[in-house]
């Protein structure tokens, strides 16, 4: 069978799919622990730290394993012959826009929360609107996170393709 990528075996590829998937759930629990976290202790020096490392690490870990997870999750595919009309693939994918929809949000609100945070003046309080737009984060989390498990769990046992 002609596969895209020959060359690249598919035990490596399997492996990269997989350390991207760790890297991105890992990364994006981390950080959404860690932010709740320094929101909940009010100590606003510790969140203006916690909110610029959760963006920094957005950009650094996060983003690029959702491209590696799209472009070896489709060379899996493509090397298994599965078929993108597939249910199974067609509710990974159904989920995976549902943590991408929430994921979005997610990032233009923690880059609000920075910059709110860099331009609080020493001492002064947190505004209102950080802590509501803090509970709209939080929000978006878990339903991205629950979605977690079920797009691991359909990786591993693949129903409707048996």
């Amino acid at each position: 069978m002609d596969t895209l990528l020959p060359w690249l075996d598919y035990s490596l590829l399997k492996t990269i799919h997989i350390i991207s998937a760790t890297l991105l759930f890992g990364t994006g629990f981390g950080t959404y622990f860690f932010m709740i976290r320094a929101t909940r202790s009010g100590n606003v020096e510790a969140l203006r730290v916690t909110a610029a490392t959760v963006v920094l690490a957005d950009w650094l870990f996060t983003t690029p394993a959702v491209i590696v997870q799209l472009a070896t999750g489709l060379l899996l595919m493509d090397r298994l012959g599965i078929p993108f009309t597939s249910t199974w693939f067609l509710v990974v994918m159904a989920l995976t826009l549902l943590v991408g929809g929430l994921w979005l949000p997610v990032v233009g609100l923690q880059l609000v929360l920075s910059r709110m945070l860099r331009e609080l003046p020493p001492g002064a309080p947190l505004p209102e609107r950080f802590t509501r737009l803090v509970r709209i984060w939080e929000g978006l989390g878990y339903p991205a996170f629950l979605s977690g498990p079920a797009i691991f769990a359909l990786m591993v046992y693949k129903p409707w393709l048996g």
